[in-house]
């Protein structure tokens, strides 16, 4: 797998400030965006699917990596290029096989314990976090906040890509980097900012520095 994870934008039309949830893409791919995961909480599967659609022809012409949270139905339906997986969702093992092999296929995990029982399950990348104090997701209370160094011990058991996600910005993405992941996830860092593109633009290169 040869995804790119360094910046990866996760949708959410109602912290994008009244602006329409297919205009903050184009503008973060305009800015470079690596990876875009359709999100969508509090929309109806209908609606997800009709923007998935969108929004894959939008990822597909710029080559950027497309991913549908939680749902394996909606990333099959839209043609997705495979779909990331918390805990209350189908295992990873199942969404391989209903995706294929060449599915993308991510895991939100929070210890070493739980990124090694990905991992051995076949998951492509994790998503690690929160790393720092968010509200753009509930994050149960032994999951909030577990910084930096979880991220570099996470780093250091496993041997796939590890994205971290959580209250992260521009100004934290160098320590994330630094401490072993490949890639930033963010929601409102990009579909709160002013400018969406620029944001995109300072957050790529907050990770290519600390490379």
């Amino acid at each position: 797998m040869n995804t790119e994870f360094g910046t990866y934008l996760v949708t959410q039309g109602s912290r994008s400030r009244g602006r329409a949830t297919e205009d903050v893409v184009a503008a973060a791919i305009a800015g470079g965006v690596d990876v875009v995961q359709l999100r969508e909480k509090g929309t109806t599967a209908r609606e997800r699917y009709h923007l998935g659609r969108a929004l894959r022809e939008r990822t597909r012409d710029a080559d950027v990596t497309y991913l549908v949270n939680d749902r394996v139905d909606l990333a099959a339906a839209v043609d997705a290029d495979g779909v990331h997986l918390g805990d209350e969702d189908l295992p990873v093992s199942a969404a391989r096989e209903i995706l294929g092999a060449d599915a993308i296929v991510g895991r939100s995990v929070s210890s070493v314990e739980s990124a090694r029982h990905a991992v051995q399950a076949g998951a492509d990348y994790l998503g690690i976090g929160a790393v720092y104090a968010t509200d753009s997701k509930d994050v149960r209370e032994e999951h909030a906040e577990i910084g930096t160094e979880a991220v570099a011990t996470i780093a250091d058991a496993v041997d796939v890509p590890i994205v971290g996600i959580g209250g992260i910005t521009a100004a934290n993405a160098p320590d994330v980097i630094r401490a072993g992941a490949d890639g930033v996830a963010v929601v409102s860092a990009i579909t709160a900012a002013d400018d969406p593109a620029d944001a995109t633009r300072e957050l790529a290169a907050a990770v290519g520095g600390a490379r």
